[in-house]
C-alpha cells in the first residue's frame, strides 16, 4: 500500500507527516524520519486499523503562501 510522506525541516529534526491516517513522526535526516514515520504508522495500522479509503484516494500536495501578519476578516469573527 502507498501512503504518502509530508517532510518538513524542523530546528533540529525533519518531521514527516502521513496524512491519510494522521500520524507524525520525526529524525535526523529525511531517511531517519521516513524509516520513523513508516514504523509509527505501521503500529498504528495494527493498533487501530485503516481507516475507510486510506491509501486508495489520489493526494495532491501543495504549497501556497499567506500573510502571517493579516487580520482576521469580520465576517470571519463575527
Amino acid at each position: 500500500m502507498d501512503l504518502t510522506a509530508v517532510i518538513k525541516k524542523g530546528e533540529k529534526q525533519y518531521v514527516a507527516l502521513c496524512p491519510e491516517v494522521d500520524v507524525v513522526s520525526q529524525g535526523h535526516t529525511i531517511e531517519e524520519s521516513i524509516k520513523n514515520l513508516k514504523e509509527a504508522v505501521e503500529l498504528y495500522i495494527e493498533e487501530m486499523g485503516l481507516p475507510e479509503g486510506a491509501g486508495t484516494q489520489e493526494m495532491l500536495v501543495t504549497s501556497f503562501e499567506v500573510d502571517a501578519g493579516a487580520k482576521t476578516a469580520s465576517s470571519v469573527r463575527a
